[in-house]
């Protein structure tokens, strides 16, 4: 391995990529990937297993750079150690069009990306999700095949987000050994010195978190490395409190808010290679340097061949390789045609939360890398069923996780269970408590991350809790994030259809909004299609030319088809659409959304704002729903004082005919 000088060198490399990329893209931060060559250094030369001609090696440790606005930091460790893609074009063309070196690190982007990092504490929080998975993986498959630790790189800002404290609370609670934390602990944020905001005693508040707090000098490589060798060996996640000096090198501006966010500049740039021994052009690493590096790239793949020897010898090598691929949708799609034939013979009314606990509990022996939890609200989100059994710090082996009151930092780490491989997350909540959750749900839909969101008690239908717990403008908000399927099943069936859907859409999160109420089942017949996946549906028809169409989601397609038989008592004929998932009916083809719509006139229902439904409206339609806040009442009075009732689509669609 490299001897202390030549480390020393290997590091300069980085700080001079950093330096070189930020000033050439006249943007960017190049004082955290300064500040933390040295220890990352240490890092990848003496702990971190990977190989990097193979990224995705399953039993590959992660590293998961926090501080993403650091990302210099991880493309020069990906450029220096030989990752095929990350190359010194790349590194020319930070922060450009097209390039793989984003301003922060994104995840797809380039190979040994573990996930997206930028805004501030989601990293740390994908990481305990990363070392959750890592747990249950080795319990249930053996160690022999998985054997990996997470180390994550976090400053100031990460550790002041809410989101962290939820997430180290977690760890701690859990044991999370596997989970290493180094601190850039250089005490200086964008708008100064750290003490102009926070005073925490940040020692005294991981060690109530139950984890193992370590400090040395984070430019000493040696004490660094020891460091780590202690997390390594205690049974606690662990945070190393590295003292650095943000911008190292740079003589004028190191250990100050002037390098955090802004390019050193050509003066100061000469002035840092003289400092650092760096004598070389820009970009130019020297090949001696090169070579050390791109060892240490290579130093995994005789771990690697080992651990496929074992894989090719294991008793659990296909069902390894199954929970990798996870790809059950043929087991699934038969589970949930199973159950919908059994609702077909035997209609049921149910609320759409329960209806999905019953959806749960027919795919989770169909689809057993299923891993699901709730933050504290298990009884009324039901997600939780008999086949389920807890993970926790006595058994990693389980599948379903008490993530407490952290709504936050339960969806940042299903992100990481998802990212890490080997499970599929789902997770419960108050439908409203999505704003809780909604940068991590926006990076599941950026990441192109399959985890699904179960959220109940989705409308005023929730009744007497009030307006603070009445989600209103959620479904609107969270159909405006790309990418993110939001589905508002109306009965049993659809909801087991969304559940199948949601389970098949691959890189695509979703959203399952629930009722609290019960709703009368209204699919029945032939189940064979799943007509969810279309979004929208014919849920009634009319005999007869149609006059009128009647769209709703969830909850609210009861109160069409009640409407629809009112009509038809007075002559009009009109008919219901069924419309569980906007999302999908928007990409389906021209012909197929004239074919459901018509060209007749529209009312849309949804206990929502309208926001979402215009594109289905024209001037002279009507949206029945919410344009304010609820209110505290019973059901029943709640749904007559906002006027989302039969009566008034009645009334509607009269006014609208004429």
């Amino acid at each position: 391995m490299p001897n202390p000088s030549e480390r020393q060198t290997m590091a300069n490399a980085i700080r001079a990529l950093a330096m070189d990329a930020v000033q050439a893209a006249n943007s960017g931060h190049p004082g955290m990937p300064m500040g933390m060559a040295d220890a990352v250094t240490a890092l990848f030369c003496d702990h971190l297993k990977f190989d990097a001609a193979s990224p995705d090696w399953p039993d590959r440790d992660r590293f998961v750079l926090s501080a993403g606005h650091g990302s210099m930091l991880i493309y020069a460790l990906l450029h220096l150690t030989g990752y095929e893609d990350m190359t010194v074009e790349q590194i020319r063309n930070f922060r450009q069009l097209g390039a793989k070196t984003a301003g922060h690190p994104e995840f797809g982007y380039a190979k040994g990306i573990e996930t997206t990092t930028g805004p501030l504490g989601q990293g740390i929080a994908n990481a305990v999700g990363m070392a959750m998975a890592e747990r249950h993986l080795a319990a249930r498959y053996g160690d022999d095949l998985v054997d990996h630790s997470t180390y994550v790189v976090v400053g100031d800002g990460c550790l002041m987000e809410g989101v962290s404290h939820e997430a180290a609370s977690m760890a701690g609670h859990m044991e999370l050994g596997r989970l290493i934390v180094l601190f850039d602990d250089n005490n200086i944020s964008i708008d100064g010195s750290t003490n102009l905001s926070t005073s925490d005693d940040t020692v005294a508040r991981f060690k109530a978190y139950g984890w193992q707090v370590l400090s040395c000098d984070g430019h000493d490589m040696r004490a660094v490395s020891a460091s780590i060798n202690d997390a390594k060996a205690d049974g606690r996640p662990s945070i190393i409190c590295c003292k650095t000096v943000i911008g190292f090198g740079a003589p004028n501006k190191q250990g100050t808010s002037g390098v955090h966010g802004s390019p050193l500049g050509d003066t100061e740039i000469a002035l840092a290679r003289e400092t650092l021994d760096w004598p070389y052009p820009p970009f130019e690493i020297p090949s001696n340097i090169l070579d050390l590096w791109r060892a240490v790239g290579a130093k995994g793949a005789k771990n690697h061949k080992a651990w496929q020897n074992r894989l090719s010898s294991s008793g659990n090598r296909a069902a390894f390789n199954a929970a990798i691929h996870n790809n059950f949708d043929q087991p699934v799609a038969k589970a949930i045609l199973a159950w919908k034939n059994q609702l077909a013979s035997e209609p049921q009314k149910l609320a759409t939360r329960v209806s999905s606990q019953k959806a749960i509990e027919a795919v989770l022996p169909a689809c057993p890398t299923l891993f699901g939890g709730s933050a504290d609200l298990t009884g009324s989100n039901n997600t939780k069923v008999s086949d389920h059994k807890i993970f926790d710090r006595k058994n990693y082996d389980g599948n379903y996780i008490h993530y407490g009151v952290r709504e936050h930092g339960m969806a940042a780490a299903m992100n990481g269970l998802a990212l890490h491989g080997g499970v599929v997350p789902f997770g419960g909540t108050f439908m409203v408590f999505t704003d809780y959750c909604r940068p991590s749900i926006r990076l599941s839909a950026l990441m192109g991350q399959r985890v699904i969101y179960v959220m109940t008690h989705d409308s005023i239908g929730l009744g007497e809790d009030g307006p603070t717990h009445q989600p209103v403008e959620h479904l609107a908000a969270l159909r405006a994030i790309p990418n993110l399927l939001v589905f508002r099943p109306g009965d049993a069936v659809e909801t087991a259809e969304a559940w199948q859907t949601a389970l098949e859409a691959k890189s695509t999160p979703s959203i399952l909004a629930l009722s609290r109420q019960g709703l009368e089942q209204f699919r029945s017949g032939d189940m064979t299609e799943n007509k969810t996946a279309k979004g929208a549906y014919v849920a009634a028809d009319c005999d007869g030319e149609r006059q009128i169409t009647l769209m709703a989601s969830g909850s609210e397609v009861g109160i069409a088809l009640t409407a629809k038989s009112m009509l038809a008592e007075t002559g009009i004929k009109a008919a219901v659409v069924s419309v569980p998932c906007l999302d999908l009916f928007f990409i389906q083809d021209a012909d197929y959304r004239s074919k459901i719509l018509s060209t007749t006139p529209r009312i849309a229902i949804e206990a929502g704002l309208q926001q979402g439904w215009d594109r289905l409206l024209g001037d002279n339609d009507t949206f029945i729903g919410m344009v304010g806040f609820g209110a505290s009442a019973p059901i029943n009075d709640l749904f007559n004082h906002f006027g989302i009732t039969a009566g008034a689509v009645v009334d509607a669609a009269k006014r609208q005919l004429g």
